[in-house]
């Protein structure tokens, strides 16, 4: 009795070990709190086309002026949370330069540089558009304008509030922390006067950003 237990005996000690190592390994795969919160995180990197709306009005003297600014490429870098397919988060900071003009009132235009800062609410919605994950985003912010040393005619930096409305796709490529980002979006803003009153308006006016570019997953 005592030689036909042992056997037994052994089995049930190598079980429960394996049972232990197996409790132990799962523990150790088990993700913790800042992984988990990490994991919701991407960073995107797009080109976007920068196309703004003309805008025309009258000066405090009563004088015509408007206003336009040149078709250019620019860059938007954009950091999301995304807690939930209807839960998110986003921060964007956008750069374009492009040449500012005021009708007859600054010979050759103002270079100027601009950047977008601004945060907002971004929902994935579960169903799949065209094999990509739809996504639609809004938000509020600003945009500061700052005339370049050698081409911006003296004016004065400026910053303007923008809210924004954006939508788009994305696509998980090669791995699930890789993706191709496609959208389009609307930035809608005061037109910048430099602190100018002959150039002051008082017209609102919007940047029309096609883009593409990549995300990284966390």
């Amino acid at each position: 009795m005592l030689n036909s237990s042992r056997p037994s005996c052994v089995c049930t000690v190598l079980l429960c070990l394996l049972g232990a190592l197996a409790g132990s390994t799962a523990k150790g795969q088990t993700p913790t709190t800042l992984e988990k919160y990490l994991s919701r995180v991407d960073l995107g990197v797009s080109g976007v086309g920068i196309f703004t709306r003309d805008v025309s009005g009258n000066n405090y003297l009563g004088q015509p002026v408007t206003q336009n600014m040149s078709n250019t490429l620019g860059a938007l870098v954009t950091i999301r949370y995304t807690k939930s397919p209807y839960i998110g988060a986003e921060i964007n900071y956008g750069y374009a330069r492009y040449t500012q003009n005021f009708s007859q009132y600054i010979v050759g235009g103002a270079q100027t540089n601009a950047s977008e800062y601004t945060f907002g609410y971004v929902i994935h919605p579960p169903h799949l558009l065209l094999g990509a994950q739809p996504f639609v985003a809004g938000g509020i912010g600003a945009l500061v304008f700052r005339p370049t040393p050698g081409g911006g005619q003296g004016l004065q930096n400026q910053a303007v509030a923008a809210y924004y409305g954006a939508a788009g796709l994305e696509k998980s490529v090669f791995s699930e922390h890789f993706g191709i980002r496609a959208q389009v979006r609307d930035v809608f803003f005061m037109a910048p006067d430099f602190y100018q009153n002959f150039l002051t308006i008082q017209k609102h006016t919007s940047t029309f950003e096609p883009g593409i570019g990549f995300y990284l997953k966390f």
